[in-house]
Parts: structure tokens; C-alpha cells; sequence
């Protein structure tokens, strides 16, 4: 609920106390959150940066009871992406917020422009990179969640030359990332 204009929302420091409070009644049982509210303020998201984007990691799972993980990406023009790989237990959802994304699902390739979103489910191949002659600015939503803040520290410090690209290969099931042969 939006308090009426002349009710103050409540400081960020007491959004949690707020929420913990607050229940719901689902078939006459008490449900009670099992995980704090989130809230990243833009201005002090960590970023991961690579040669070609920046990661800004909004919500991984351990803030979130592990429902999902949640991280924004701006790609430079000409930006690599990820190559072909598939989640085995979560879906993977693209809102591109601003600029061309290329994604490859399965065996099609289709540009997603501003305003489009897309789920890839589970087992499902996909790779994406910013548009030919477009940069790409994309919200990214995986659920549930995997741990995946990790992920992208790692591949920022691989593509910036810091880390042995088989630290990627060894983490594919901690980080349900699996690399796989591109189907096109």
C-alpha cells in the first residue's frame, strides 16, 4: 500500500522492521515473509566491469531466501556477451532497458529492442551480445536464485585477464552456468 501524500513513507534504516511486521492470510493460515525487503540504492550497487560492460548486482539469492538474483548490464557497441550455455534450475529473464540485445535461443537468433523481455527457461541454449552498431542496457532476473553475484566477479576478473579462464569451467554447477557447443 502507497501511504495517502500526507502519510511519510518510513526511513529506508526501518523499511525491514516495517515488513517484518506485516502478514498476509492465505486459507485462514498466517504467512509471515521469510526474507527482509530489498532495496539496492542505484548509487551504492556494487559493479564488476569487463573489458566491454559493467555488472551493477542489485539481488542475489541469499538476500532474496534464494527466490531469485537480479543484476543490471550495460554492454558497449560491439560488446561479446555470453557465449552459448544453459541453466539447469533456473530461468533466465532479459528486459532490455534501453539499446538492441541479439540473443540466441535455441536455434534462433532475434534482436531484442528496448521495452522487450524475454524468459529462457530451464535447459534451453541461449548466448547474447549488444546489437551490431548498438550498445545494450539490459536488466537480467534469475529464478530462483544461484548464488550468481560470485559468477560475475569471476568473469569480470577472466575477462579483465585476472583469473584462468578454467576457474569458469570448474564453477559451472556451483553457478548453474554451463557452457555448451552453439547450436548455430
Amino acid at each position: 500500500m502507497i501511504p495517502a501524500p500526507d502519510c511519510p513513507l518510513p526511513p529506508v534504516d526501518r523499511l525491514h522492521k516495517v515488513v517484518a511486521m506485516t502478514t498476509t492470510q492465505q486459507n485462514g493460515t498466517t504467512q509471515v515473509p521469510d526474507f527482509a525487503p530489498v532495496l539496492t540504492r542505484a548509487a551504492a550497487a556494487e559493479t564488476t566491469r569487463d573489458p566491454s560492460s559493467v555488472m551493477t548486482l542489485l539481488a542475489d539469492s541469499a538476500d532474496t531466501g534464494g527466490r531469485l538474483t537480479s543484476y543490471r548490464s550495460t554492454f558497449a557497441e560491439g560488446a561479446v556477451g555470453a557465449p552459448a550455455h544453459l541453466h539447469t534450475k533456473a530461468s533466465e529473464m532479459f528486459f532490455v532497458i534501453d539499446g538492441a540485445l541479439q540473443v540466441l535461443v535455441g536455434e534462433e537468433i532475434t534482436v531484442l529492442e528496448a521495452g522487450d523481455f524475454l524468459v529462457v527457461p530451464p535447459h534451453t541454449p541461449h548466448a547474447f551480445a549488444a546489437a551490431p552498431g548498438a550498445t545494450a542496457d539490459v536488466l537480467f532476473v534469475f529464478t530462483p536464485g544461484a548464488g550468481r553475484f560470485d559468477y560475475l566477479r569471476l568473469l569480470g576478473r577472466v575477462m579483465r585477464g585476472e583469473a584462468d579462464p578454467q576457474e569458469m569451467k570448474d564453477s559451472s554447477q556451483r553457478f548453474d552456468n554451463h557452457y555448451v557447443d552453439s547450436p548455430v
